[in-house]
């Protein structure tokens, strides 16, 4: 199984994906974006992007990558990852069903004044890359996003809280249904 963490840069994905590593028996973190550096490493490079995800190669790697390990150890995959672009999460969870790996998806969410004092306050700096995604990730709230996946609210919540939760519901075995989704918050 792959427990995704979704959620706009800077909202704690890391850090809370290692947690609930530790709280799933059997389970091991893979950052989908070490793939997406991987192919920023081909020389010469790929087409000029701003962004690794709108290569194909990078959705259908990240796709082989999850399914290949999951055969080789089993478990559970942790996969703390930032997709906003419902088309991509398509390919990929698409992807990742006809090859039988369930997917739970989460989304970590707080309100926009939360985050962006949480990217302001970041050290050594704040990252403008974080700042310039809040937008879309609002955006992607809105449209698709959490209607897509359980979300867990953080704008109170510790990233040992939110896992906590998580690694709870993953445990709990219940499949997720919109009517079954948490939190949500202000999306301004």
């Amino acid at each position: 199984m792959i427990v995704w963490i979704n959620g706009t840069h800077g909202v704690g994905k890391t850090t809370t994906g290692a947690h609930v590593q530790r709280l799933i028996p059997d389970s091991r973190v893979f950052d989908a974006e070490k793939v997406g550096e991987t192919l920023m490493d081909i020389t010469p490079g790929l087409p000029a992007t701003d962004n690794f995800q709108h290569w194909p190669p990078w959705r259908q790697l990240v796709v082989d990558t999850a399914r290949r390990v999951l055969d080789y150890t089993g478990g559970t995959l942790v996969m703390p990852m930032t997709v906003l672009v419902e088309r991509y999460w398509r390919e990929i969870s698409g992807g990742l069903a006809r090859h039988a790996v369930p997917v739970r998806h989460f989304v970590l969410h707080a309100d926009q004044d939360t985050l962006r004092r949480r990217i302001e306050g970041a050290s050594p700096a704040p990252s403008p890359f974080r700042l310039a995604h809040l937008g879309p990730y609002a955006e992607a709230a809105r449209t698709w996003l959490h209607r897509e996946a359980q979300v867990v609210d953080t704008t109170h919540l510790t990233p040992a809280q939110a896992a906590a939760e998580m690694a709870a519901a993953v445990r709990d075995g219940a499949p997720w249904t919109p009517s079954g989704r948490r939190g949500g918050g202000d999306l301004q």
